[in-house]
């Protein structure tokens, strides 16, 4: 493919995508002392679970998602080129991802986002950060992880993530929401996908989509997307009005 080509390709897997992972750092502004340091807080929630968010201005966890953009952007373009040329495609990882994506848009619904959660499932295996990259939770790009046929519970939700918005899922209707395990002491990572007004979580524990209004066990603590990273606040809905 031409370099015209394979630009107006990407150009136009980008826009179909909406992909503004890179856009919105710039737009985010700091704490005041209505909100907590380094966050600002929105007004309405639209989230899972129903609850208040702040956007993150700072942090490592806010600092992990600007890096993981930055190696999603590779992705893209290596999704880009094996979409328009998948006999010349020298990435095994791209065209099993582009499979998953092709296969559950052959679908609708809730088929669409089972298909999604189940083939990511299966694609990669359960492994811990510090075994496979000898470092503490990072953050891997999809190709990466389904290159490496292994990853922890945020690889999952990231891959979630992704193929579910290049298989047709609107931005405002995808979160990546980490959750603190109650009962096992212990931060755990799932994608979240909002079907019909209702938020389903794709687990990498269970084949099963849950609604997250049926989430026991777990108390959500950051909900990541397009926009950014937000942490959930304990601030009542019913309070917020008085914040503005």
């Amino acid at each position: 493919m031409g370099m015209f080509g394979y630009s107006g390709a990407l150009r136009a897997l980008m826009l179909a995508c909406g992909l503004l992972w890179l856009a919105p750092a710039a737009q985010v502004s700091a704490g005041t002392p209505l909100s907590p340091a380094g966050a600002v807080l929105i007004k309405k929630s639209i989230e899972p679970f129903g609850r208040a968010t702040a956007l993150l201005s700072d942090g490592g966890l806010r600092d992990k998602w600007l890096g993981l953009q930055r190696r999603l952007a590779d992705d893209l373009v290596q999704l880009a080129l094996c979409e328009g040329d998948r006999e010349g495609c020298v990435s095994p990882a791209a065209l099993k991802f582009l499979a998953v994506v092709n296969d559950a848009k052959a679908r609708d619904g809730r088929a669409r986002l089972g298909e999604i959660n189940r083939a990511i499932n299966l694609a990669i295996r359960p492994a811990d950060d510090l075994v496979q990259y000898g470092a503490i939770d990072l953050w891997a790009s999809p190709l990466t992880s389904f290159a490496n046929g292994a990853g922890d519970c945020e690889d999952y939700a990231i891959a979630k993530f992704v193929a579910l918005r290049l298989a047709g899922m609107a931005p405002e209707d995808l979160r990546i929401v980490i959750m603190h395990d109650t009962l096992r002491g212990e931060d755990h990572a799932v994608a979240a996908a909002r079907l019909d007004g209702q938020w389903l979580t794709l687990d990498n524990r269970r084949m099963m989509m849950v609604a997250d209004t049926d989430v026991r066990n777990y108390r959500p603590t950051f909900v990541v997307d397009e926009a950014g990273v937000r942490r959930y606040t304990d601030i009542p809905l019913v309070a917020e009005a008085t914040l503005q």
